[in-house]
């Protein structure tokens, strides 16, 4: 069974881009456009793994997170932030791994198959 990764990012072309990162690497994918969109879909899939934008409409990464953090089921889900933010390292100190838009597709991959391993 391929690893499941959540994409939570408001940007529909940053989505898309990562997505198409994951899925040439084999990984299964499914989106959330804010926090709020993210919590919501946890009820239903429970992903390997996440990767996060800090800034976006709804429930901003860092609220999402903190509500994330709260729930045993989810807490021990590896984040990876990726966000255009100056000191988004602070934000979520927990993180796997922080990139900065844009950043280089291999830099994904390598700190996913570091956490969650091949697909």
């Amino acid at each position: 069974m391929a690893k499941k990764i959540m994409v939570v990012d408001d940007d529909p072309i940053i989505v898309k881009y990562i997505v198409n990162i994951l899925t040439d690497n084999k990984y299964e994918t499914f989106t959330a456009s804010d926090g709020v969109e993210a919590f919501e879909a946890l009820k239903t899939q429970k992903p390997d793994m996440i990767t996060l934008d800090l800034q976006m409409n709804e429930e901003w990464g860092p609220q999402f997170y903190r509500r994330l953090a709260k729930e045993d089921e989810f807490k021990e889900i590896p984040i990876v932030v990726i966000s255009g933010l100056a000191g988004r390292h602070l934000s979520i100190r927990k993180a796997v791994g922080y990139l900065a838009k844009p950043f280089d597709p291999n830099d994904l991959i390598d700190i996913v198959k570091k956490t969650i391993g091949n697909p």
